[in-house]
C-alpha cells in the first residue's frame, strides 16, 4: 500500500509572476503525491545540466547561467527541493531529512532518465547531487563544485555556520522573525550584496521601511515568491535545512553517508571542476582549496568578489568558466 500524502501547502502560480529575467516554463514530477517542480530548458538531446541549489534559494538561483549552457547545446535540468521555489511544501516538520531530499532527487534523475550529466553543486546541493555522483557515477560526466561541503570527520563547522543553525533554532534572529518582519528575499538581497544589513534588516526589526535598489528588490521578490502568502506553514521546510547540518552527528543530516560519498567523490575519475566564492565566510575558500587538493586531477578558479550564492551574483561567468574548462 502506498503511503498517504503528507499534509502541504503550494504556492499559488502568481507568485512566480513577473520575476526578474526569469522566463522559463514550470515543469512537475509527481513523487507520491507531491509535485516537485523543475526547469527543463535547452535541447532536449543535449548534454546535461543538473543544476542544484540550497537554502534559502531555488531555481532561480540559475537564471543567468541557465541561456548561456542551453545556447553551447545543454539541456538545462534544475529541480526545486521539495518546501522550497515552485515544489510543493511538506507542513510536518519531521518529514524532511536529507536522506529524503536525496532519494527524491534520485527519483527525478532516473524518471526523466538523465544521462551525461555535468553536475552543478553548492550549499545544500553539494550534499544531496553529489551523492547521485556517487552512486550512480555512469550517469555523470564530470561534476562543477561551488561553496558546498560534505561532512567527514575532521571538516571544520565554521563560527558562520554554527551561527546559522543559532539564528533558525527557536529563539534566533531568523527564526523568530521569518515569516514575519521580512522573509527569505530579505536575507538574500543582503546575502548577495545588493544592500547591507543596516539597510534592510535593521530597519524591518525597528518597524521602518527596509531600503531596497531596484536591483535588491527584485531580488528580494524573486526569494519570496516561493513563500509568500503562505504563512509558517510556508517556510517549514526552510528551516529544516540548517537544523540538519551534522555539527553534532545529527541524524537527519545524513552525517555517515556524506562521510563515505566524501571518499567516493575523492576517488572517482570523474572531472570535477571547482568555482569558489572567495569571499564566503560559510564556506570559506581555505576549505575549498583543501578539498581541491586532494582531488588531483581537479582545477581550480577562484573568483575574488564573490561570496557563497556565486550562481546568482556571476552567473555568467561561471557557465563560461565551465564551458571552457570542458573543451
Amino acid at each position: 500500500m502506498n503511503a498517504p500524502t503528507p499534509p502541504h501547502v503550494r504556492a499559488p502560480d502568481k507568485n512566480f509572476e513577473g520575476l526578474a529575467d526569469f522566463p522559463f516554463a514550470p515543469h512537475y514530477l509527481d513523487i507520491g503525491g507531491l509535485r516537485m517542480h523543475y526547469l527543463d530548458e535547452g535541447p532536449r538531446d543535449g548534454r546535461v545540466a543538473l543544476l542544484l541549489h540550497g537554502m534559502p534559494t531555488w531555481s532561480y538561483l540559475y537564471r543567468t547561467i541557465i541561456p548561456v549552457l542551453a545556447d553551447a547545446g545543454y539541456r538545462c535540468v534544475a529541480p526545486d527541493h521539495i518546501g522550497f521555489g515552485r515544489s510543493d511544501k511538506v507542513t510536518d516538520a519531521g518529514w524532511y531529512d536529507i536522506a529524503r531530499h536525496t532519494a527524491n532527487l534520485t527519483e527525478l534523475i532516473t524518471t526523466l532518465d538523465l544521462g551525461d550529466i555535468t553536475l552543478f553543486v553548492q550549499d545544500w546541493g553539494g550534499p544531496i547531487g553529489l551523492a547521485q555522483a556517487a552512486t550512480m557515477p555512469d550517469r555523470f560526466a564530470r561534476l562543477v563544485i561551488m561553496n558546498t561541503w560534505l561532512h567527514h570527520t575532521g571538516f571544520t563547522y565554521t563560527p558562520a555556520i554554527r551561527n546559522w543553525i543559532a539564528q533558525n533554532q527557536p529563539g534566533g534572529l531568523l527564526r523568530e522573525h521569518i515569516p514575519g518582519t521580512f522573509n527569505w528575499g530579505t536575507v538574500m538581497a543582503v546575502g548577495t550584496r545588493r544592500t547591507e544589513p543596516q539597510q534592510a534588516i535593521l530597519p524591518a526589526l525597528q518597524g521602518d521601511p527596509a531600503i531596497f535598489g531596484p536591483d535588491a528588490e527584485a531580488v528580494r521578490a524573486a526569494y519570496d515568491a516561493p513563500f509568500a502568502g503562505l504563512g509558517e506553514q510556508g517556510v517549514i521546510g526552510a528551516r529544516q535545512f540548517p537544523l540538519c547540518i551534522p555539527v553534532l552527528d545529527h541524524p537527519r543530516g545524513n552525517g555517515d553517508l556524506q562521510a563515505a560519498h566524501f571518499q567516493a567523490i575523492n576517488a572517482s575519475d570523474l572531472p570535477v571542476h571547482f568555482i569558489w566564492g572567495l569571499r564566503d565566510d560559510v564556506f570559506p575558500g581555505e576549505w575549498g582549496r583543501t578539498w581541491h587538493a586532494l582531488i588531483p586531477h581537479s582545477t581550480w578558479d577562484g573568483l575574488d568578489d564573490a561570496a557563497q550564492f556565486l550562481q546568482d551574483t556571476h552567473g555568467p561567468q561561471v557557465a563560461q568558466l565551465v564551458l571552457d574548462r570542458s573543451r
